[in-house]
């Protein structure tokens, strides 16, 4: 069978349109298809007009591109107030002639089948609108307010068609909202036939937890992500949740940090662990993993270093007092700046948005470590893979920014000493098991290191203590003694 011979020359991609919605234009390859009309649907309160709108604003103010909003149910007031809380200043950029909104209220008792009916109505009043501000986006919300009173399909597809190639023909970058209907994707089932791209919107509550999704159904002429994706309306719009950095492109620091404790950093080749690390502190309840987080943060706040810790099970007054009962003052650091707690039950909303506040509240306070502290909470809210799909963007994130990360997860007594709960060990640069031994009828605490990525280590299991005035760790090898965890 002879080969296909492939065209050598440079084939001309599909042109695209950025959203600036964080994500989103990453599991598209660069944004809507420039020029085309894309369909947006779901049901209500999915978060569709507020796509479109965040569209339009980042449009203008970010791509220096005006855009034309039409609205069918909503005036323009009620939307600039809508969006006023996420910082969007419709009525500035309105006045910059970058932005336009134009409500058209439709009657429906005014729409019979008589004669024929056709948009030219709307065709001139938008074209008069796109050629004031020379718009390039236009957002139409919502389509079947159009065709709400029309029965008749044939009509209803033939109009689509028009109205979706004189949206082209002005060369405008489209976004169409549409709601779902009863068994189809949208009202009419048409919609996503004649639009070159489709997202669906989802929101759904399980077990009392309320999650948005997204999905690319179609995308002509690109390649693009398929799964479904979570996403998040918070304080400054929508999120996009993938999981970054497929590529495993991000930089990586040769500068090691000590953790705090001189005796593991010579377990660590004695210059404890990477700049930018992500590290997994495991084991059963008591075993000391937040004494631990807690003696590193103590160490890069007196280097001058920002901590930002994550708490959910103790409040921050509860963790200052059990850390001073050890010798380690964070307070002294927390009044500094140095240090920054934000402490929330798992149970207070699902895991993107915990997800997004997270990212948020790293973004805003530009810390040098992060600590999360335990990750084993979030099964609360969440079953083992979202957990493990949340850990592992919450990982890449940080390694992203070149943030070293503090992990702690719970481990039952029944498990492994090397297995992880959330199941991202091997997402974890390096990870030190926690574990109660039995010595002469007394419990005991010992530490050893799993792994540790790219330098030598210790294969010894230490014992440690939590004394008033700080952390030890013995000098003897208790390998050979009988623990309380089964070992794997």
């Amino acid at each position: 069978m002879p080969s296909v011979k492939r065209n050598k020359r440079q084939l001309k991609l599909l042109p695209k349109s950025p959203t600036g919605i964080p994500g989103m234009d990453e599991i598209t390859g660069g944004g809507l298809p420039k020029g085309r009309p894309t369909l947006i649907a779901g049901a209500a309160g999915c978060g569709k007009t507020l796509f479109a709108m965040e569209f339009l604003v980042n449009g203008a103010i970010q791509y220096s591109e005006p855009g034309v909003f039409v609205a069918f149910e909503e005036n323009a007031e009620e939307l600039a107030q809508n969006v006023a809380s996420l910082g969007f200043d419709l009525n500035n950029l309105k006045k910059d002639k970058k932005f336009i909104i134009d409500h058209i209220q439709i009657e429906r008792s005014e729409i019979a089948e008589t004669g024929e009916y056709d948009l030219e109505g709307l065709f001139i009043r938008l074209g008069h609108a796109i050629d004031t501000i020379g718009a390039k986006r236009v957002v139409l919300d919502t389509i079947e307010v159009l065709f709400g009173a029309l029965p008749n399909q044939t009509i209803v597809r033939a109009e689509l068609q028009r109205l979706f190639r004189w949206l082209k023909n002005k060369g405008v970058t489209a976004v169409i909202t549409a709601e779902r209907g009863d068994g189809t994707m949208t009202r009419f089932g048409l919609e996503e036939y004649v639009a070159d791209c489709v997202i669906l919107l989802d929101h759904r509550v399980t077990e009392q937890v309320s999650t948005r999704r997204l999905r690319i159904v179609k995308y002509r002429g690109t390649l693009h992500g398929t799964s479904e994706y979570p996403f998040l309306i918070g304080k400054h719009g929508i999120s996009v949740l993938p999981i970054t950095s497929l590529a495993l492109d991000h930089r990586v620091s040769n500068e090691r940090i000590s953790t705090g404790i001189k005796e593991i950093d010579n377990m660590l080749d004695g210059k404890g662990f990477y700049r930018g690390s992500s590290v997994l502190l495991s084991g059963t309840a008591g075993t000391g993993k937040s004494s631990l987080s807690a003696a590193f943060v103590d160490a890069a706040c007196s280097r001058g270093e920002r901590c930002l810790y994550f708490a959910f099970e103790e409040s921050t007054s509860q963790i200052l007092r059990n850390m001073r009962s050890i010798g380690i003052d964070l307070a002294s650091h927390v009044k500094k700046g140095l240090l920054q707690f934000h402490v929330a039950r798992p149970t207070l909303y699902g895991l993107e948005m915990h997800l997004v506040t997270m990212y948020d509240l790293i973004n805003e306070y530009n810390p040098d470590v992060v600590v999360l502290d335990p990750i084993t909470d979030f099964f609360a809210v969440g079953t083992k893979a979202e957990v493990k799909a949340t850990i592992t963007r919450m990982i890449d994130f940080l390694k992203t920014k070149q943030i070293t990360a503090f992990f702690t997860s719970y481990t039952a007594e029944e498990d492994g000493a090397d297995q992880s709960i959330v199941g991202i060990s091997s997402l974890i640069d390096a990870w030190i098991s926690l574990r109660n031994l039995e010595i002469n009828g007394e419990r005991r605490r010992g530490l050893f290191i799993l792994k540790s990525r790219g330098m030598p280590h210790s294969n010894q299991i230490r014992s440690f203590q939590l004394t008033d005035h700080g952390i030890q760790i013995g000098a003897m090898d208790l390998s050979g003694r009988r623990t309380t965890m089964s070992q794997s």
